[in-house]
Parts: C-alpha cells; structure tokens; sequence
C-alpha cells in the first residue's frame, strides 16, 4: 500500500512532458510519460468550432505546437506563449491570401479579475487561447516548461 502511495505522489508531481488540449470537451491534459497527471477544465476563443484560419478568427488552432516562452508579467495572470501558428497554419493561410494570426497562450484570467474563478467557463471568450483559472496557471506553470509539446484537438 505504502508503494502505491509513494508511486501515486511521484506521479502527481511530476512535471508535464505533453499537453492535450480537446476543444470539443473543453479539457486540457498535463501528460507524464503517457499518464494523464492533471485535467482542467478550459475556455477556448469566442468561435471554438473548427481550427484557426485567419487573424481575428476567435478560433483556437488545432495541431501540433510547442510551449516556446511565458510571461509572467502579461495581460493576463501568466501565460505560456504557444508556438502557433506553425509551417502548415502559414502555407493555409497564404494559399488562401490571410494573415494567419498569432499571439495563442494558455493564460490565467485577465488582471484584477481573478475573483471570477471557475465562472469564466460559463463561455468561450478568448481571442483564440485557451484559459484556466489564476490559480491553474500558477499550477501549470510550474509543471510545464518550455518545449513542452502541445496538441490541440478538435
């Protein structure tokens, strides 16, 4: 017993090696060697159906990235800058004559509105990132570094 005790907390704090992200449940997964280690519930871009195309979409993208910078002193309560949009989202978009877009993270809330909580799930309301709670990012940020992949999922 006290080995899965010991097995189960060495997992919980291990640190994230991949993050799923799946638009249509709105759930993000920290992963640890194939082991889901935590699950948030997330909001997404005020238009959450299909992947990013173009600027000013409201769309969260869908596909491959990685976390490439964080900022702790952003807009919103930290945020972990996601590498979108990458080679294949920029041909779409110059094939189809658009600026793809850019500046996706996963964020806390905006500053000073921390209070609303879990409440800012009621809706999808990002430009296109993916938020969670003040008191999530500040998990996430210690259990995810940079170069961490990310896979967005319809």
């Amino acid at each position: 017993m006290l080995g899965l005790l010991l097995a189960s907390t060495c997992v919980a704090q291990s640190r994230a090696d991949r993050i799923i992200v799946h638009k249509k449940a709105r759930t993000m997964e920290l992963i640890h060697a194939g082991q889901v280690i935590k699950t948030y519930k997330i909001a997404l871009g005020g238009e959450p159906v299909g992947p990013k195309t173009r600027q000013g979409d409201h769309r969260t993208p869908e596909g491959e990235y990685v976390i490439d910078s964080r900022n702790s002193h952003s807009q919103f309560h930290r945020s972990l800058h996601i590498s979108y949009p990458n080679a294949a989202d920029r041909e779409r978009a110059r094939k189809s004559g658009l600026l793809p877009g850019g500046d996706i993270f996963i964020h806390g809330l905006p500053n000073g509105y921390g209070f609303i909580g879990a409440a800012h799930r009621a809706r999808d309301w990002t430009d296109g990132c993916i938020a969670v709670t003040d008191q999530e990012i500040e998990e996430i940020w210690r259990l995810v570094e940079n170069d961490t992949p990310v896979d967005i999922r319809p």
